[in-house]
């Protein structure tokens, strides 16, 4: 962690709807005036597109056929560390991007499924910013949750994470049912060991739990919207968080613990501002006091 050049992470799998928070985030950097460096954890993925197809082959082949994203085989993960740990000590560090579109691939000049080279970070951000999969992993060699000041985690109960994710990648991506199946069946050891253990690591959860039937995710037709679910906000420590107006602010709500509030679905976007923008500035108090 560090007073002057500070971290902040969301960490989910991809579904989750970790894109949705990432865009309320930019909205406080924007409205607040605050220069945040972006990284995304897409970026820190060991093999491009083609490379993971001939490693997860190569896997398969070998015996393992839970060889996925999630896990720490596929990333980066020492040198996340290290550009957490570089840009909490001075602000700096090398990043890259991976491409994932043609939009993308038009603006960067690389091919979809690729990097870019890595680069050293432009000067004068106020705030590192990470959105991806490992924002708060830690195991007995990489601890790169240890450098986040401030870790949200982004946790639809599991139906609606798959069912997000078979809308995705069906009707995005084109993919088949089966192959989302397989996929997500593939993911799910790495998702147990690596994914699930970093949301007793973050500050505040957000886990939307949809009020309609999903007890069998593949059948859905549709993603339940906003205003069919509940959010469960958790706060790992609940010491100066003002429950008294965020309840006033954000009818319908109501706390369930001490440190846990249930929002409607459609106020998610309001009570991520309302819990985050203070977070935000209180990150920003520390680092001008420290400079």
């Amino acid at each position: 962690m560090s007073a002057k050049h500070p971290i902040i992470a969301i960490t989910g799998s991809s579904g989750a709807g970790t894109t949705t928070v990432m865009r309320s985030f930019q909205h406080i950097f924007r409205r607040e005036k605050v220069q945040a460096q972006i990284i995304e954890g897409d970026s820190f993925h060991r093999f491009d597109r083609a490379q993971m197809r001939e490693e997860m082959k190569r896997q398969e082949l070998a015996g393992n056929t839970h060889f996925s994203h999630f896990g720490p085989e596929a990333n980066l993960l020492a040198e996340l560390e290290d550009v957490f740990c570089s840009y909490g000590a001075s602000g700096a560090g090398k990043v890259r991007k991976y491409i994932h579109d043609d939009a993308e691939s038009a603006e960067f000049g690389v091919p979809p499924g690729q990097f870019t080279e890595w680069q050293d970070m432009p000067g004068g951000s106020d705030l590192l910013f990470y959105e991806g999969l490992h924002g708060g992993y830690a195991d007995d060699k990489v601890d790169v949750a240890r450098h986040v000041d401030l870790l949200v985690g982004v946790v639809p109960i599991i139906n609606l994470e798959w069912i997000q994710k078979l809308q995705r990648d069906q009707i995005q991506r084109g993919y088949s049912q089966e192959a989302v199946m397989d996929t997500i069946l593939r993911r799910m050891p790495d998702y147990v060991h690596h994914i699930t253990p970093q949301f007793s690591r973050t500050h505040v959860n957000f886990q939307r739990v949809p009020t309609v039937d999903t007890s069998n995710p593949f059948i859905a037709k549709d993603i339940p919207s906003l205003d069919e679910s509940m959010v469960v906000i958790r706060f790992a420590d609940p010491h100066g968080i003002d429950f008294p107006y965020l309840l006033s602010m954000l009818h319908g709500s109501w706390m369930t613990r001490p440190n846990s509030l249930v929002v409607p679905g459609g106020k998610m976007g309001l009570a991520i501002q309302l819990i985050l923008t203070p977070m935000v500035l209180r990150l920003m108090d520390i680092k001008r006091r420290a400079g």
